[in-house]
């Protein structure tokens, strides 16, 4: 086989760039990014997706699980990567993460200028250990860089072109160091900690492997130019009602949540931050190979709003409910158009039927087993009879009656009288015959009536109908239309772990199912009313 030259083999990398698909490549990116790294593969997707969204992430973790190799694989991603990692103190200065002052320039020209080239200024992949230990000078200087990539450098504003900025500490900044600014800038945040599959630990520690080795084939890199363009496209990525009603209810269950649990931390996330979370979900959106935003998407936010580990779990309940429960009937407004058939419902019910109420006497019951005799005759004045005694009379059987010890023979119930007259009995007793009357009560019944709708009216019910059978018969289509696509998308997400999806797909049949029975019910109601015109 020939060798191919340097040249070529940049050509054809550069020709498999550009006709892989961008969900493919960034699958394959992920993969080598991930290679030799056990359990890191989430932490990894996520950094990624960070610096191609021009946003940051914070790890945090103990010492020693990894923190920096993140920051030092991630610079394989760009094909160009000029890095600057530094281990933040109490004794850090300025000079030392963004350069010294040029002497040159301060002497010949009276300008207060940094060096920045071989500084965090002129870095591509930048990562700071120990963040929250540097001096507010530096972290007054970060902020801009974190939320506006830009560093002011004496009298003039820099635009840094850094692609990707972690952070990392074994500790949060405390309530009152003044760090909450900085702290916000991080749009991610990842919790590290040590490997905990018995496989995954044994491999780790017994492979042998160059973690540090840079295997990424340049046909997967990512030039600075594609991240301007990609940057522009991202941009025009559409975020549609499903994705906003779902982030509005979940920001509405955070200021619930804040208002019930008020002895505990509150889940702070503020204006701009939400504006960051739709950036980094359209990215993750074009980086899938989609133009719109999805439901897989927001399962990101549970990355994106928890302010301290404690809540984790929590932010995880809510946005996995949000999605389960809510993803798509809100879009297709089931809440109101529920509504609107049961009021539907309720109207031609209303017209239709004619209650009316009466009353008609039945057995009286004692202890659900007897029922009471009270005969004119003095003689059997009180006496009872069994439930089931009565019952084989119904069923024109005899029976027993027992009075004083001597038995009467239940012979006959008569049925041919009206009202409580009805429920009368006859014994026989040494062939003589003896009739006993059962006590009862009145009860009240409701009887309904129908009436055919006035024409007029039956005309409006008809309209009102054919609207909501429309409505309905729109949203299914839509639904069916977009299922094979949205379902086959949320089970090949890049950076969603797949078991997540059944909560996407459980979510679209659940509306699927209320469309269908709210369509069949609206055909009930219709049938209703036109039986009886």
């Amino acid at each position: 086989m020939v060798e191919c030259r340097p040249l070529e083999k940049r050509f054809f990398d550069l020709c498999v760039s550009t006709t892989m698909k961008i969900e493919t490549r960034t699958a394959h990116l992920i993969e080598a990014l991930s290679k030799g790294l056990y359990e890191r593969e989430e932490v990894i997707k996520l950094s990624l997706l960070a610096a191609i969204a021009g946003e940051s992430i914070f790890l945090l973790g103990p010492p020693g699980v990894g923190k920096s190799l993140i920051a030092r694989r991630l610079k394989f991603a760009f094909s160009s990567s000029k890095t600057f990692e530094y281990l933040m103190t109490r004794f850090s200065t300025p000079d030392e993460i963004f350069g010294p002052v040029s002497i040159k320039k301060l002497k010949d020209e009276d300008l207060y200028e940094r060096k920045t080239d071989n500084y965090l200024p002129g870095a591509q992949v930048v990562f700071l250990d120990e963040i929250w230990k540097s001096s507010s000078a530096i972290q007054n200087a970060l902020l801009t860089i974190l939320n506006e990539r830009v560093y002011r450098n004496g009298e003039q504003e820099i635009k840094v072109a850094i692609h990707a900025i972690i952070t990392a500490s074994n500790e949060l900044p405390s309530n009152d160091d003044g760090l909450a600014a900085l702290y916000d800038r991080f749009l991610i945040r990842y919790e590290m900690e040590p490997v905990k599959g018995t496989s995954n630990f044994l491999k780790m520690i017994t492979d042998t492997a160059d973690v540090y080795q840079d295997e990424v084939p340049d046909s997967l890199k990512i030039t600075t130019e594609e991240l301007g363009q990609w940057s522009k496209e991202i941009q025009e990525v559409e975020v549609g009602p499903t994705v906003l009603n779902t982030i509005q209810l979940l920001r509405e269950k955070i200021e619930d949540w804040n208002d019930k649990n008020t002895k505990n931390r509150p889940i702070e996330v503020l204006d701009r931050r939400w504006k960051k979370i739709i950036r980094l979900l359209r990215t993750a959106a074009f980086l899938n190979g989609r133009k719109e935003v999805d439901l897989m998407d927001c399962f990101l936010l549970v990355h994106t709003i928890w302010e301290h580990p404690s809540q984790f779990e929590e932010v995880s309940k809510m946005v996995a409910e949000v999605i389960r429960n809510h993803g798509y009937s809100v879009t297709v407004g089931l809440s109101a158009l529920r509504k609107e058939v049961d009021d539907f419902e309720r109207d031609v019910t209303h017209e239709i039927y004619v209650v009316i109420k009466e009353s008609e006497p039945v057995l009286k019951p004692y202890d659900d087993a007897y029922y009471k005799v009270i005969n004119p005759n003095a003689q059997f004045e009180g006496q009872f009879i069994t439930v089931k005694q009565y019952n084989q009379l119904v069923r024109g059987e005899e029976g027993v009656f027992n009075f004083y010890d001597e038995e009467y023979k239940l012979v006959n119930r008569l049925v041919t009288t009206k009202g409580a007259a009805q429920f009368t009995i006859q014994v026989k007793h040494n062939s003589v015959a003896h009739e006993l009357k059962l006590e009862t009560y009145l009860k009240e019944k409701s009887k309904q009536l129908f009436k055919a709708p006035h024409i007029l009216v039956a005309n409006a019910w008809t309209q009102k109908y054919e609207t909501l059978k429309n409505y309905i018969a729109e949203q299914l289509q839509a639904m069916e239309m977009r299922k094979p696509h949205q379902l086959n998308q949320a089970q090949q997400h890049v950076f969603i772990d797949s078991r997540l999806a059944p909560f996407v797909s459980a979510n679209f049949d659940a509306v699927v199912h209320e469309l269908r029975q709210l369509d069949l019910r609206l055909d009930k109601v219709q049938h209703t009313w036109q039986r009886n015109e």
